[in-house]
């Protein structure tokens, strides 16, 4: 484990592995756990690189910076600091709309792109300004016991989703930067790109949870981009790391080997046999 100094702020990153990189970054209001038990079965074949963004995590808790943009530029910064000129890239969540901004503005720097239940590229609409003021209200009280009763409410998974698992997500909740907290969720909602997916080029897998209320989303932008490749986790909620560790792990691995598979590339392929 160690910290680097990005873009004045002293951010938590961890190497594991060695082979091809990816970089793996959380979502909004998580930590370098929500990937963990993924990483842990791909570190055996790949350098996995964990990152956690500034104001969550043992990262420093900035005055600003709490921005997709930001975000994105921190992760090249990271790869930077890391003296690695391409990687691939794996986003969760708010995580996958860092990763959106990269595959437009830095695809010189990627080799793949992994985007697991992505917030959707017309920007995150399912929380309402009423909602969004209740948590901020919620959290600014302490009020850990209706936090817990409200993600418990939704658990399906009872083999992974234990009352330690609850336990810890609030407390983290609890934990990450007011600027974190308040202004990613800002920035979340701003966030429109959906009219120019089409222009990202890099070999793209999205991962998509079965369960999960971001899930149309996730299939419409999936169809926007040129070259993607779709894995849907039936019995996956958002945490797909987490509800189906493995099988996530096997999808990432087979599209790094493979690159993405789609009835177009396929397509493709018996067009050109045929040509000979």
């Amino acid at each position: 484990m160690a910290h680097a100094d990005i873009n004045g702020a002293r951010l938590w990153y961890e190497v594991r592995g060695s082979g091809v990189p990816i970089l793996f970054h959380h979502g909004y209001t998580a930590s370098r756990v929500n990937w963990e038990p993924v990483t842990h079965l791909l570190e055996e074949h790949y350098q996995v690189i964990l990152m956690e963004c500034r104001g969550t995590g043992e990262s420093e808790h900035t005055l600003d910076g709490y921005t997709l943009e930001q975000y994105s530029a921190d992760a090249v910064a990271m790869l930077d600091h890391l003296e690695l000129e391409r990687a691939s890239f794996a986003g969760h969540s708010m995580g996958g709309g860092v990763g959106y901004l990269l595959g437009l503005e830095h695809p010189q720097r990627l080799d793949k792109l992994i985007l697991m239940a992505p917030i959707p590229a017309r920007g995150i609409g399912e929380i309402t300004p009423e909602m969004r003021q209740q948590r901020v209200a919620e959290r600014k009280a302490g009020d850990r016991d209706g936090m817990l009763a409200r993600y418990q409410a939704m658990r399906f998974r009872e083999d992974v989703e234990t009352d330690s698992w609850f336990e810890n997500r609030v407390d983290h909740l609890l934990a990450v930067s007011d600027g974190h907290f308040e202004q990613s969720a800002e920035s979340m909602a701003a966030l429109d790109v959906a009219a120019h997916l089409g222009d990202i080029t890099t070999p793209t897998l999205m991962i998509a949870g079965g369960v999960d209320s971001l899930l149309q989303a996730n299939l419409e932008d999936y169809l926007s981009l040129p070259n993607a490749t779709l894995e849907v986790l039936s019995r996956a909620g958002h945490e797909v790391a987490v509800h189906e560790p493995e099988r996530v792990a096997q999808a990432i691995d087979k599209f790094m080997e493979h690159g993405p598979i789609t009835a177009a590339s396929l397509m493709a392929k018996a067009q050109a046999a045929i040509s000979k």
